[in-house]
This record gives C-alpha cells, structure tokens and sequence, in this order.
C-alpha cells in the first residue's frame, strides 16, 4: 500500500462509525448478500470486489485476450478502466465508460474469471484499486472478496470469514441461476469445487482465511441470521473502539 493510501485510510477511521469491514468466503457462502444488507443497514459503502476480477475477465474476453495465456493478460492488465461505485443500494461498476454489470455475470466469465485472477499483474492493478476505494470511505466500507482480509486490507477493523458446505453452497449458486445459464445441482457443486481449488491453490493472494478473521458457518443459517450476526460483530467493534 501506498504511504498516501495508508495516511488517507488512516483519515477515514477517525470517525467512530466508520469502520473497515473485510468478508472473505468461497462463492456461495452469501457475501455478496450480506455484505450489502450489512453496509445498508449501517450507513456504510459497498465493494464487491469479485465483480472488478469479472469486469476485467470479460475485458479481456471482449478484447480478443487468449486468458490461458498469463503473459497476454499480464500485458493488457494495466488497460481496462473500471470504476466500481459504491453504494449498497445501487453498486454499479463500468469498463472504458460501459456499463458492465450485466455482461460481467454470465457462465462464460464465470468460467473464466479464476484464471484470469491468478495472473499477478491482474491482481496488483485490482488491489492497488481496491485500497484507493476503501481509503477514499469516509464513513467506513464493507470490502468482500477472497483475500481482503490476508492481502488487500490487512488492517481492517474486523474481518469475516463465511463458510458453508458445498452442498449448500451449490444450492444457492443454482437458484441464482436463470434460463440457459441454469445448471444442476451436481453440475454446479463440481464448479464450485473446482474454482476452491484454483483459487486456494493460486500463488499469488490465495483464497484463504486471516488469522485474525471471525468464521461464520453459514449452512444451516437464513440469510436474514447471517446478516444479523455480521452486524452485531460490526457494532461491537465500533463500541470497542
């Protein structure tokens, strides 16, 4: 991080309230869900982290970029323009100006977004950005992705880490998905365990919980229980403080 990213994140915390929130987790935990609910409910911004690697996946794909050849995505990391905006309520994010928000969620840049994630120059570009908009929160943000915790803020005030079984995980990730991008259980539990393994298994910023995380099973809880748990350990942080 740099020195004037550090000092402009160290100005965004005098406020009581306006803690740093990291939710790290596997897809189909309930981040993003919760991760909106929470900053909503507490006045906080949003950062949907993974929807930056998606936007610069289906960059790259637009761009007639080879994404199993790392020296062509390295090289064109450094490209795309992506602005993420960060209101719970409305979270938006562009690429060159364009609206990306539909085009970034479909099966092929699903399929595509881990390896494009594993380049390391990729993640240096989406890092450096996603300190920049967690420093420029004056009243505080809720950050989910996969390394938030152990690479992209490793200072945050508080730091979940969600978890839940592939067979729930697969359930929910099903139910998201409509018409031809429908898949069946078994199907999508298969995905879902092979991009663990590549995103656990990547050299750089691995997917991986912070020591100092709080884990949160959240297979045998509703949405509305996960949300609730979230905000109470952010409230006890700000009284803590």
């Amino acid at each position: 991080m740099s020195a004037s990213v550090e000092t402009a994140a160290t100005v965004a915390r005098t406020a009581p309230a306006a803690v740093i929130v990291a939710i790290d987790g596997p897809a189909g935990t309930g981040k993003s869900s919760t991760s909106r609910s929470v900053a909503t409910q507490l006045g906080l911004s949003y950062l949907d982290t993974g929807a930056q690697y998606r936007a610069i996946t289906w960059w790259m794909i637009s761009n007639g970029i080879d994404v199993q050849d790392a020296s062509a995505v390295a090289t064109a990391a450094g490209k795309p323009v992506i602005v993420s905006g960060t209101d719970a309520a409305n979270p938006t994010i562009t690429v060159d100006g364009a609206d990306a928000s539909g085009p970034i969620r479909t099966q092929e840049v699903t399929a595509k977004v881990s390896a494009v994630s594993a380049v390391p120059e990729v993640r240096a570009v989406i890092t450096a950005l996603q300190r920049t908009i967690a420093a420029a929160a004056d009243n505080g943000i809720v950050v989910e992705g996969r390394d938030i915790g152990t690479t992209v803020l490793p200072d945050a005030d508080l730091k979940v880490f969600l978890t839940a079984s592939p067979e729930a995980r697969a359930a929910r990730r099903s139910g998201e998905l409509k018409g031809k991008e429908a898949t069946d259980l078994a199907a999508t539990k298969e995905a879902l365990i092979k991009r663990d393994a590549i995103d656990s298994g990547r050299k750089t910023s691995p997917l991986a919980k912070a020591a100092d995380a709080v884990e949160v099973d959240t297979t045998d809880l509703t949405l509305q229980q996960v949300i609730e748990c979230v905000v109470t350990l952010v409230e006890e942080k700000r009284a803590a403080r």
